[in-house]
């Protein structure tokens, strides 16, 4: 992945953009964790969060005028939350001990004229980079108009204190001098004059006998080099708000601590010799991308403070910031079990991919984050900006293909049983019989073969006797697996062969009855050269078989590859309610519907994930479920959810098939080659092949055994090797006690062992286990 995709997926996630209240303050203050700490009772990092942005906190805490109020969300759903209050509240207690670092001294030396707020936010930020500064003021005492605000509010004490505070960090104050502009000039290497202070100051005069104002707005550079000025008429931040916080209506106490801020940054950069306006775009008040859902939010009112002049108690306080929404948006999190699992969010998530791509190349845990993603869309749908984790997963899967990064437990058993799918064992392409070319084609998929090939049987007869000009069919992987796992060179192959056998049959229109077959092969048929089997129904007709379930309310759940396949979703909600079946639609369901846990082949990645994605699905609703994906059904019937396929309605094959359990991964398998048999012995009267030796051996296994296997998915087939080989080898060992045997083959790149016994009508098999590991044999 190059660096300039990461920052497009980076821009894309919103979760780190700043909330309303944060930018919204002139001093990017992180309102939203200074309220969250006062909610629980932590006024010592309350403090700290002042500290970290807020010059003069002990002032600024107090007076600010709270522009962030007016930005804040909790507005809409209620009163704003009083972060005003809550300052003061936090400031009028005991602040904790901290430890201010500073620069290295440096030797240029900075005046600073007037010791208001703006000149002394500069010279608390410039003494912290290690510029020696003066503050200057024709007062006899430090503060400037700070000492006008009511000592009820902000007592000369406090202002005294921040002042003690700025000398103890090496600040010199010289109260009751006047010098000059030139004088200061001539003795200090840079100057910063408050605003609205030529009256008082006389260095507030320029030589022209105009008032040093600032011509830029952003770095509060005047037209002499080296003399930086504020505009108390301008100010940068908040609004008057009648409560003492401004005078005249028109001056900005956190406007001017901004004033302040501006004028050391741009002090620094030009004692440094550095551009004053490169990369300054940030300062000030910002809009914010911050997606934030007020769906569920209920209007509240503030909390009024018993006390007269509106003083929080610390129980007040803290009732009040627990008020705060605590802005964020991880809509995505919220609905999806894999973005939560891995306990963060996807900006998050595209560093840790890049990184592992382009540094790390290969750390475990990123691997599991990139092949445990469903491919299933949800993210982007809920997304306000459109984040495809989907995407990202896939496009670092297909890179680590190509550098041979991919690891191979990853998707190995999905891509052998592709390779199944593919073989002669079921791939199948025929007309109908008595046809040489034909309108139409059936293509099942694997998955409802190998869940209910009865059913393909069933749909194939009906088909035949609704359409016309002839329906053939085509047996065969839709190619899925490949897809999600990455390897475009397989899902190249057997896509050039499944459309090489359609042209053969006369170039019919497709006919899916797997939603996850038509979102793969779609974009490579063209337009109206394919249709859902609901819609052919639709159009046709159907006539229930009898002795299907009861017609009890369920609720829907559509396959997430149907998620942009409207028409396919409505179409089967009328073939529903066609049949009668009632439905209830689930919280997740159309557009943002969710996955059932086997997408993206997570399943065979994180088994443990993909569990407890299906069962968080399933329990969205206590009712029994009906859907249309043979997998979607299988995937939440194996975590005990009673789900019927739609076909299930139509050609009933049990008495009790939402209660059908799901066929385990060697069954599928045989269930795919028998229904290509019985379809090529019944239809088209050819015989199947001849088995192999080893398909012979006879095999006993308990049900729980069973479970055991298909967990630890090893198939059928390799148990029978491996007790073949070891049976015609003797290549076997035999414990003591018990007198079973303990076999070992090794087919492929896996060791299987099997734990057996001989019975008089085959093998029971007891336990069974793989590894990468071979059996090194000694000569």
């Amino acid at each position: 992945m190059e660096q300039s995709r990461l920052r497009e997926f980076e821009r894309r996630c919103i979760q780190e953009e700043p909330a309303e209240c944060v930018a919204a303050c002139p001093l990017h203050v992180d309102a939203r964790s200074f309220v969250m700490a006062v909610a629980v009772g932590d006024w010592d990092g309350a403090w700290k969060v002042l500290r970290k942005t807020m010059p003069l906190p002990g002032i600024l805490g107090r007076i600010c005028d709270h522009p962030c109020e007016l930005r804040c969300r909790r507005r809409e759903r209620g009163d704003a939350v009083r972060i005003g209050a809550l300052e003061r509240a936090c400031v009028t207690r005991p602040a904790p001990t901290h430890r201010v670092l500073i620069l290295p001294r440096r030797d240029a030396r900075v005046a600073v004229v007037g010791s208001g707020l703006a000149g002394l936010t500069t010279a608390s930020d410039l003494v912290r980079k290690g510029h020696p500064v003066t503050v200057f003021d024709s007062y006899e005492t430090a503060g400037g108009r700070l000492l006008q605000f009511p000592p009820e509010l902000l007592p000369p004490k406090v202002v005294a204190a921040e002042v003690a505070a700025l000398s103890a960090l090496g600040v010199e104050f010289r109260l009751g001098e006047s010098p000059s502009l030139e004088e200061l000039r001539a003795e200090f290497a840079a100057v910063f004059v408050e605003g609205g202070e030529e009256e008082l100051q006389p260095a507030g005069v320029g030589p022209d006998g105009r008032p040093v104002l600032p011509y830029d707005r952003q770095t509060l550079a005047t037209q002499w080099e080296g003399v930086f000025a504020g505009d108390e008429a301008t100010p940068g931040g908040g609004s008057a708000t009648g409560d003492g916080l401004s005078s005249g209506g028109r001056v900005s106490p956190v406007g001017l601590a901004l004033q302040g801020r501006r004028a050391a940054v741009s002090i620094d950069r030009f004692l440094q010799g550095a551009s004053l306006t490169a990369a300054r775009e940030k300062e000030g008040p910002q809009p914010t991308r911050l997606f934030v859902s007020l769906a569920r939010v209920e209007s509240l009112p503030s909390i009024e403070p018993e006390d007269v002049g509106g003083a929080y108690t610390a129980e007040e306080a803290q009732e009040e910031a627990d008020r705060c929404l605590r802005c964020e948006c991880l809509e995505c999190v919220k609905v999806c079990d894999y973005l939560h699992h891995f306990g963060s969010y996807p900006r998050r998530y595209a560093r840790e991919i890049y990184n592992n791509a382009a540094i790390v190349q290969g750390e475990h845990k990123a691997n599991r984050l990139i092949n445990s993603c469903m491919l299933c869309g949800l993210c982007t749908a809920v997304c306000p900006e459109n984040f495809s984790m989907a995407d990202l997963c896939l496009e670092a899967r297909r890179g680590m293909v190509e550098r041979g990064k991919m690891p191979p437990s990853a998707h190995e058993f999905a891509l052998e049983d592709y390779a199944f799918s593919r073989s002669a064992a079921f791939v199948l392409a025929r007309t109908e019989p008595g046809r040489e070319r034909c309108s139409y084609a059936f293509f099942p998929g694997c998955q409802l073969a190998g869940s209910n090939p009865a059913q393909v049987e069933a749909v194939y007869e009906y088909l035949r006797g609704k359409l016309t000009g002839g329906v053939g069919l085509i047996l065969d992987c839709c190619g899925a697996p490949p897809t999600w796992a990455g390897r475009q060179d397989l899902f190249g192959q057997g896509l050039a062969d499944i459309l090489r056998e359609r042209h053969r049959l006369g170039d019919p229109m497709l006919i899916f009855a797997c939603p996850t077959c038509q979102d793969v092969l779609a974009p490579h048929l063209g337009t109206g050269t394919h249709v859902f089997l609901s819609e052919i129904m639709e159009e046709t007709g159907i006539t229930v078989g009898a002795g299907g379930p009861t017609l009890l309310p369920r609720g829907l759940h559509d396959p997430c590859t149907t998620r942009d396949r409207t028409h396919v979703q409505q179409s089967v909600r009328r073939l529903l309610a066609h049949l009668d079946q009632p439905i209830e639609e689930l919280a997740l369901s159309g557009q943002i519907t969710g996955c059932c846990g086997y997408g993206g082949l997570q399943a065979n990645a994180n088994p443990q994930l993909a569990a407890a994605v299906a069962v968080r699905r399933s329990a969205e609703s206590p009712l029994e479920y009906v859907t249309y994906c043979a997998m979607c059904r299988d995937s939440l019937a194996a975590q005990g959810k009673r789900i019927l396929h739609v076909l299930d309605l139509i050609y009933p094959t049990e008495e009790d098939p939402a209660g059908r359990r799901r066929p385990g991964w060697s069954e599928r398998r045989e269930n795919r080659a028998r229904l290509k048999a019985r379809l090529l012995r019944e239809l088209w009267n050819e015989g199947g092949g001849a088995l192999e030796p080893w398909q012979e051996v006879q095999l006993i296994i308990a049900d729980e055994v069973k479970t055991l296997l298909d967990t630890r998915r090893i198939l059928v087939e390799d148990i029978q090797q491996a007790i073949y080989h070891a049976e015609h080898t003797e290549e076997k060992l035999c414990h003591d006690s018990s007198g079973h045997f303990l076999a070992f083959f090794r087919p492929r790149a896996v060791t299987f062992w099997v734990e057996y016994s001989l019975r008089d009508s085959g093998f029971e098999v007891h336990n069974a286990y793989s590894h990468r590991m071979a059996v090194e044999r000694q000569v």
